[in-house]
């Protein structure tokens, strides 16, 4: 796409955010199927679990995969604390680089783009896994990621009815104003068991690093399917271990899921699926109407490879980047130490 070897295509947020705009309500689900795709040649890529860095007040992990083609990865934080200093709890951006020269071929924010992702891969799994017909889903937690969670199930599932709670009310008051026009009906509610009464879908996405029961056993009846985003580190969960012990388990990758997802509350070889075998027919999801189906999400590589596969697809058509300066590129390949002499000449006759 751009001849000169030293530019790299970049995405900035405005860029993503109008592209987002542009591509509107079909982003998510053409972003759902490049997810698809990738899990449907799940055994090409390279996977392991995420490099973390944790400290006290958060976390920041790098994301790799390839699938021997093209190399992806991410860097993401997550800082529960920040939003009480005015900051995103987890920003992020990503690069894909040309495997056989080891050129970077994008550059790309994904604060935007993995809270896009992570909607399009919870929706994603609920459409193998959810009960036919599904059209009421309980938001538990109504922080950044709740809305994009909405709208990717209106878009895959048809979901139209919303149950929002979250211990900050005013959260889901943002939740309302900002969904609405988008054809949903939507409650809030005062309590997690009012917002869970009529929902075949639950979606818990809270943001706070700890062990926590979000959900207790009771709350949960049989034929439910649900959506557990929100615990995504060691020592962060949301879900009883009991709804664990009732539940078909769902997973991206295992032996990352079991150190950062609600599993970590189970023993390490509990059994559970994988689903990009779902995806590709290899074994069943949803078998029976009172199954309760567990999408034990915490994110994976891959999922962000998709997501920057599919950004550069569109830039073409769209335009929406600028051309970066990012690589060195001298005259003779072997004389870098040159190109810093002739630019030094410029700078004197400039």
């Amino acid at each position: 796409m751009i001849p000169n070897l030293n530019i790299v295509p970049f995405v900035s947020v405005d860029h993503m955010m109008k592209l987002v705009l542009k591509i509107g309500e079909r982003f998510l689900t053409e972003l759902a199927f490049y997810i698809e795709d990738d899990f449907r040649r799940w055994e090409a890529f390279d996977k392991s679990p995420r490099v973390a860095s944790h400290s006290a007040e958060g976390v920041i992990e790098l994301m790799p995969t390839s699938d021997g083609e093209v190399y992806g990865f991410k860097y993401v934080n997550g800082h529960p604390k920040n939003m009480r200093e005015g900051r995103q709890t987890v920003t992020a951006f990503g690069m894909l680089a040309d495997v056989h020269n080891g050129y970077p071929v994008l550059l790309s924010e994904m604060t935007i783009l993995t809270a896009l992702r992570t909607a399009a891969m919870s929706a994603l799994a609920a459409k193998h896994l959810a009960p036919p017909g599904a059209d009421c889903m309980a938001l538990i937690g109504n922080g950044a990621q709740a809305e994009f969670q909405a709208l990717a199930f209106k878009a895959l599932l048809g979901v139209r009815k919303l149950r929002f709670f979250d211990i900050d009310r005013s959260a889901t008051e943002k939740c309302i104003r900002n969904l609405a026009g988008f054809g949903f009906e939507m409650v809030a509610c005062r309590s997690t068991e009012e917002a869970v009464e009529g929902a075949e879908i639950i979606t818990t996405v809270t943001a706070d690093k700890q062990y926590a029961t979000i959900l207790t056993d009771n709350m949960v009846g049989s034929g439910v399917h649900i959506n557990a985003v929100g615990g995504d580190c060691p020592g962060k969960t949301e879900l009883h271990r009991d709804i664990l012990l009732r539940s078909d388990i769902f997973v991206e990758y295992p032996p990352q899921t079991r150190i950062e997802g609600e599993i970590q509350q189970l023993a390490p070889d509990h059994e559970v699926t994988e689903l990009w075998q779902v995806i590709t027919g290899a074994v069943p999801g949803r078998r029976d109407p009172a199954q309760i189906t567990l999408f034990d999400s915490v994110g994976f590589a891959i999922e962000d490879f998709s997501a920057l596969r599919y950004v550069r697809d569109q830039l073409r058509s769209t335009g929406l980047y600028q051309e970066l300066d990012m690589l060195a590129d001298p005259d003779e390949p072997r004389d870098l130490f040159g190109m810093l002499l002739r630019a030094a000449v410029v700078a004197k006759t400039g």
